[in-house]
């Protein structure tokens, strides 16, 4: 069984860099609802790998979807896009 070949990739804010090789990325995102047709605002908060220890707290980045890397961590860092400060 294959998969399709893609991989998601998100943009969010780092929220925290306290752990080794691991940031925690909050991503924000918008969906219309079907019937009141009023903007739902969601945001999630996921663990990313960052081999580096490049990221700090308020940059802008983008994530991509990878194997687990841990228990929790599902996402590794693709680019800082922004950074903070």
């Amino acid at each position: 069984m294959s998969g399709t070949g893609r991989l998601r990739v998100l943009a969010g804010t780092v929220v925290s860099d306290h752990m080794d090789k691991t940031i925690v990325v909050l991503v924000r995102s918008q969906k219309r609802h079907s019937m009141y047709e009023k903007y739902i605002r969601r945001s999630k908060r996921v663990k990313a790998h960052d081999a580096g220890n490049e990221c700090r707290v308020g940059d802008r980045v983008r994530v991509v979807e990878s194997r687990p890397l841990s228990r929790e961590k599902r996402w590794r860092l693709l680019e800082i896009v922004e950074r903070s400060g």
